[in-house]
């Protein structure tokens, strides 16, 4: 892969850009405090904006290298970053890259990830050089995986107790998306 880094993507909605430090607060307000966006997630809630402060800290930090891509989803009606999308595993061989995705619960149902999901597709196949984009869920948040299938991922099963989250072992439920199938999509 042609590793870029995170690059900032303007949608109509979101302008999707790397962290700053200064943007410890609105995260601290907006989804690292939020008990129900981290049900699901692998990281506790924070429980203070010291521990968000030191994540951004790290983010801000590994952002400087090509191969790092964490964005913060910035909600331009209100300017301030309401959630999270990064790239949170990769296979260089086979040229696959795992997203994982959060926003604040205030944000859930408007299509808001769907919206910052779709917008880095065309980033990571086209000049990243992706040959797989792939994401997975707990099968007990379906809604993860809605804002999958609207990204033109497919379904392609559940690996049985293949994962851990904030409830423990899990099963997880995998979508993927090959660039053939997005070049598909995308000439239709």
């Amino acid at each position: 892969m042609n590793h870029k880094g995170t690059i900032t993507i303007e949608t109509e909605r979101l302008r999707l850009r790397a962290f700053e430090l200064s943007d410890a607060e609105a995260a601290y307000k907006n989804w690292t405090s939020d008990a129900n966006v981290t049900a699901f997630l692998r990281w506790p809630t924070h429980p203070d904006i010291a521990t968000t402060e030191r994540v951004l800290r790290d983010w801000v930090e590994e952002s400087k290298k090509p191969d790092f891509y964490q964005w913060a989803i910035v909600l331009k009606a209100i300017r301030e970053p309401i959630g999270t999308i990064s790239v949170v595993g990769r296979n260089e061989m086979l040229n696959i890259l795992h997203i994982g995705y959060c926003i604040g619960s205030k944000w859930w149902h408007r299509g808001i990830t769907s919206e910052a999901f779709s917008a880095i597709i065309p980033y990571l196949f086209d000049e990243v050089g992706a040959n797989r984009i792939e994401s997975q869920h707990d099968p007990n948040n379906p809604h993860s995986g809605d804002v999958m299938k609207k990204c033109g991922l497919q379904y392609e099963g559940t690996l049985r107790q293949a994962d851990f989250n904030n409830q423990g072992i899990v099963d997880a439920c995998v979508y993927s998306l090959l660039k053939e199938e997005w070049l598909k999509q995308k000439a239709r």
